[in-house]
């Protein structure tokens, strides 16, 4: 049989015996022209309808619009030249270092003991002192070296003595002790005697036809000049008061300082950190302070009149003012989706959706550490007009209504009065632009004990008397160690029942207990106050190794620390030096503390009243 494809196509499509033959057709498009510019014009076909979309967004209502040209401006800006730190006297700000170092500065710690300074910085006075005797060339024609080293002694550790208790019982600290004793000076007794005992370094020297004394003293005097510039110390009259004008607060576990400018009027405007915890201080630490009086500040500078030309805010992704434009599309605002209470995301976006580009800026250049404040801005648009600009912030500053940004809050008196109007001025701190810390000399962990009802003072990292830090578990381990070997403790008497009562256990020694007590004529307001626990050795009260905890404790006061101030995390307190170098070219180094979030809670296990095992001791011989 022939297949009928074969014979004829058309009428095998007309039958349509085989279906899987198909048929295409391409269409393609040809141009009427060559020119492309008016496909590329995108014409409107439907003018009517543009009318009608412009007329809705109210494109057809004439409105005073110019664009700024030029704009003439007034700014008052005045520098810092007056400070109190914490409660202490205003003084003068110091002009070559930074905010940080005048109210992170503190006096050198005092040692557990009686050491007021480690041995680090004990031998590099003397050191000090010997390489100023010998640039002198005084050392090559007496034996000052020999002289001053007996006068001033390092002297050996009693290890029968209770007050070198923490020289003796650490090893390390025993070794550097017996090192040094007899072969180097102590030169903090020289620097002491000739600052704070009104001495001269020639005191006690023996030199033939009294010809150096003279040049002693001078080199005495350079000593002293050297040490109080190596590391910034608050201003103190003598050891017996270390913390002068230091800035921090100890019930409140933060810095204070107040720093005060120059008004236009010539008044002087107080600048106060409260709650200054350290690291970096910058504006936002400080607020208007209505009820502190610093006085003394300088007049206030001519203020600053200048001519500008403004220029559009432009940021990356920022729309384009016309309908027709291609927009960058790295920089998505659409995409970001706030809450209704995130405020601060919706500000924003309307700033950067509706109103970015009806905001201009306006050059002006300001030293650091001033308070600026715009005394006057006109602006002259492309029509001629000059117009006056007001501070947008003005008004009452306790106004719920009021909102602006970087501007500081105005603190009155506790009692009420007139209320205070919005200050519109811009402060400019004077931060440093890089600070290193130097590793930790104390560290302690502020906790809740649920459990025993109170607060520790874990003293995680303790000093000694070398200079060093260690970990405070390990030096309060040897400390038990060494009172239990030179302790002569009373023999146990004999077990006369299986069990015994313990009043109290014991708890690491570094746990320093904060117990809760009512403030003066309260009943309900409660202070935390140092307390002590009795000595696994001897019963003694175990006393703190750190300056922070040991506040007020060598003169005999109680320490209180606001209940507030140690949350449910806990409070973290760090002591280090820092360093950091100011735009002059100056080195400034200071001891700082600092406090920071703790990790939570935390339980000593401490526990009364409690029945435990009393085993009988095995019988001689066994």
């Amino acid at each position: 049989m022939t297949d009928p494809i074969r014979l004829s196509f058309p009428a095998a499509l007309e039958a349509r015996t085989n279906p899987t033959v198909g048929l295409w057709n391409r269409l393609e498009g040809r141009p009427r022209s060559t020119d492309f510019d008016r496909a590329l014009r995108a014409e409107v076909r439907d003018p009517l309808w543009m009318l009608t979309r412009q007329w809705q967004l109210g494109e057809f209502e004439g409105a005073d619009a110019g664009s700024p040209v030029t704009a003439t401006y007034a700014v008052s800006a005045s520098g810092f030249g007056r400070f109190a730190a914490g409660g202490a006297a205003p003084a003068d700000l110091p002009a070559d270092q930074p905010l940080e170092s005048v109210a992170e500065r503190r006096a050198l710690p005092f040692q557990f003991g009686t050491d007021p300074i480690g041995f680090d910085l004990r031998l590099a006075l003397g050191h000090r002192w010997f390489k100023l005797i010998a640039h002198s060339l005084l050392g090559n024609l007496q034996d000052f070296r020999g002289q001053y080293t007996r006068l001033y002694p390092i002297a050996p550790p009693d290890p029968g003595t209770a007050a070198d208790a923490e020289r003796v019982a650490h090893p390390e600290v025993w070794a550097m002790m017996q090192a040094l004793a007899g072969r180097h000076m102590d030169g903090y007794l020289l620097y002491r005697h000739i600052k704070y005992d009104s001495g001269k370094a020639s005191d006690g020297v023996s030199d033939l036809l009294h010809l150096h004394y003279a040049t002693l003293d001078r080199l005495g005097g350079d000593l002293v000049a050297w040490f109080d510039a190596l590391i910034d110390q608050p201003a103190h009259v003598a050891p017996a008061t270390p913390d002068g004008d230091a800035a921090w607060d100890p019930r409140r576990l933060e810095h204070t300082l107040s720093a005060a400018t120059s008004n236009p009027d010539g008044s002087g405007k107080v600048l106060t950190a409260q709650e200054y915890p350290g690291g970096r201080l910058d504006w936002h630490a400080f607020s208007i302070d209505a009820t502190t009086a610093v006085g003394g500040t300088p007049p206030p500078p001519q203020p600053i009149y200048r001519t500008v030309f403004p220029a559009p805010v432009r940021y990356s992704g920022m729309p384009l003012p016309r309908w027709w434009a291609i927009e960058d599309g790295r920089t998505n605002f659409a995409a970001v989706n706030p809450d209704s209470t995130d405020l601060a995301r919706l500000i924003f976006l309307e700033f950067a959706l509706v109103y970015s580009n009806d905001w201009y800026q306006l050059p002006c250049d300001l030293p650091a550490g001033t308070f600026a404040t715009v005394e006057g801005l006109a602006v002259t648009d492309v029509f001629g007009q000059k117009l006056w600009i007001t501070p947008a912030d003005a008004g009452l500053d306790a106004d719920q209504r009021h909102w602006r940004m970087f501007g500081l809050t105005t603190r009155t008196a506790a009692d009420g009065g007139a209320p205070a109007a919005a200050d519109t001025g811009l402060l400019l701190t004077p931060p440093a632009a890089k600070i290193a810390d130097g590793p930790l000399l104390e560290e302690i962990a502020m906790i809740r004990d649920e459990n025993a009802n109170l607060v520790w003072g874990v003293e995680q990292t303790v000093r000694t008397a070398t200079g060093e830090s260690r970990r405070g578990s390990e030096v309060s381990a040897e400390d038990i160690a060494f009172r239990e070997h030179f302790v002569q403790l009373q023999p146990p008497s004999p077990p006369r029942a299986p069990v015994k009562y313990v009043a109290m256990n014991s708890i690491p020694e570094q746990w320093i207990p904060f117990v809760p007590v009512h403030l003066d004529g309260g009943d309900r307001a409660i202070r935390l106050q140092r307390a002590a626990v009795p000595s696994v050795v001897d019963a003694a009260p175990v006393r703190p190794r750190t300056a922070l905890l040991r506040e007020g404790l060598d003169a005999g006061q109680p320490y209180y620390v606001n209940e507030e101030e140690v949350s449910q995390a806990g409070t973290r307190l760090t002591v280090s030096y820092r360093r950091t170098r100011w735009h002059n070219g100056h080195v400034v180094v200071w001891l700082a503390a600092r406090r920071g979030v703790g990790r939570g809670e935390g339980a000593s296990g401490l526990a009364f009243d409690a029945l435990v095992d009393n085993p009988a001791p095995p019988p001689s011989g066994s």
